[in-house]
C-alpha cells in the first residue's frame, strides 16, 4: 500500500512553490515567475494550471491532500471552488484547502498556536490569529494602498532615492542611481519597464536586493530605508495583536534582509508593546500549507471564510459560510 501523499503550495508575489510529503519521502519545486492576475485578480484557472505542472515537476501524479496559500485572499480571489474542480480530477484529491496565504505562513511559523504573524515578500499582511475565534488582518492592501514595509516599498523607496540623485534633488542616493542604472538602464528605460509592466509590484521589489546590497555597503540612505521598513512592519504587528498573547513571529523572503531589518522591526515592537515576545519562525508558508493538508487528511481542520476553505467530496463541507454545514464566521477587524 502507497503511503499517503500530501502537498503545500505557497503562492506568493515571488510564485509558487510546492512542497510534497509521501511518507518519509518530500519534494520540493518552484515557479518563480509572478502569479496571474486578470482585471487585478488572481487568475484561479491560469494559477491552477501553474501548480499543477509545478507538481507534475517533481514526479508526482497522485495526491491525497493539497492546501495552498494564495495572496490576496481574501480581496482578489473570487470562487475559491475553482482550484478544487481544476485540481481535483488531476491528482484525485481526496481534500483541498483553499486559505489566504497570511494564513499559511502563520502555521508554518507558529504552528497551529495563537500569535501575530508578518508576512513580508512582495507585499506585507499581518494576521493576528488563534485559528478559531480572532482574526486580525493589517495591512494586504497592495502596493498602491498599503503593503508598507514590503519589498515592493523598499524597492520603491530606493527607487525615488535613485532618481533624486539622478535629477540633483535633495534626498538623493548616488550609491542606488548607480545599482539602478546597472540593473534597470538609464531612467527612461526604467519608466518604460515599470508603467508598461504586467506586475508593477513584482518590478519594484526587484530592486529590495539592491537596497540591501547598498546599505550593507555603508549607505546611509539605503539603511535609512530598511530601519523604516521595520518600523512600518512593526506598527502592522502590533495593530493585529487585539484579544492576543503578545507573541510576533514572522515569515516572508524579505526578511532574508534579518541583518537590516529585524533590530529596527522588534525594537519597534517592543516600543509600541512592553512585554511583546518573539519566537523565530518554525518554517515557511509552505511548510505550513503541507501542515493544513495533513489536517485536512484526518478531517480535524474546520473551515474558517473567509479566510480559510475546505474542499472534500461531501457537499456540506464546501458550502459557502451561512448555508448549511458552514461555520460560523470568524470576529475580524
Amino acid at each position: 500500500m502507497s503511503p499517503s501523499a500530501h502537498a503545500g503550495v505557497d503562492v506568493g508575489g515571488g510564485g509558487v512553490r510546492v512542497k510534497i510529503e509521501a511518507g518519509r519521502a518530500s519534494a520540493y519545486g518552484e515557479d518563480a515567475a509572478p502569479v496571474p492576475r486578470e482585471r487585478g485578480r488572481v487568475d484561479l484557472h491560469r494559477l491552477a494550471a501553474r501548480i499543477a505542472a509545478s507538481v507534475e515537476e517533481v514526479g508526482v501524479d497522485r495526491l491525497d491532500t493539497m492546501a495552498i496559500g494564495v495572496t490576496g485572499l481574501p480581496g482578489l480571489v473570487r470562487e475559491p471552488g475553482t482550484l478544487w474542480d481544476a485540481l481535483r480530477p488531476r491528482f484525485g484529491l481526496g481534500a483541498l484547502v483553499v486559505a489566504g496565504d497570511m494564513v499559511t505562513t502563520h502555521v508554518g511559523a507558529l504552528g497551529f498556536a495563537p500569535g501575530v504573524v508578518v508576512a513580508a515578500g512582495t507585499g506585507v499582511i499581518t494576521l493576528g490569529t488563534d485559528l478559531d475565534g480572532v482574526w486580525n488582518q493589517a495591512d494586504g492592501w497592495g502596493h498602491l494602498l498599503g503593503d508598507h514595509g514590503s519589498g515592493t516599498w523598499v524597492g520603491q523607496q530606493g527607487l525615488h532615492a535613485a532618481l533624486r540623485a539622478h535629477d540633483g534633488r535633495a534626498g538623493g542616493s548616488p550609491a542606488l542611481l548607480e545599482r539602478m542604472t546597472a540593473l534597470f538602464g538609464p531612467p527612461l528605460d526604467l519608466v518604460a519597464l515599470v508603467y508598461e509592466s504586467a506586475s508593477p509590484a513584482h518590478c519594484l521589489a526587484s530592486f529590495a536586493p539592491s537596497v540591501a546590497e547598498a546599505a550593507r555597503a555603508g549607505d546611509p540612505v539605503s539603511r535609512r530605508i530598511w530601519t523604516e521598513a521595520g518600523r512600518q512592519l512593526a506598527q502592522t504587528a502590533v495593530a493585529a495583536a487585539s484579544g492576543l498573547e503578545p507573541v510576533f513571529s514572522w515569515g516572508g523572503r524579505l526578511f532574508d534582509a534579518a541583518d537590516l531589518l529585524m533590530e529596527p522591526f522588534q525594537s519597534a515592537v517592543s516600543a509600541l508593546l512592553p512585554g511583546a515576545r518573539f519566537a523565530a519562525p518554525r518554517g515557511t508558508s509552505a511548510d505550513g500549507a503541507l501542515a493544513l493538508a495533513r489536517a485536512a487528511a484526518d478531517g480535524s481542520l474546520p473551515p474558517r471564510h473567509p479566510y480559510l476553505y475546505v474542499f472534500t467530496e461531501t457537499p456540506a463541507a464546501i458550502t459557502p459560510t451561512g448555508g448549511p454545514g458552514a461555520q460560523p464566521p470568524p470576529r475580524t477587524r
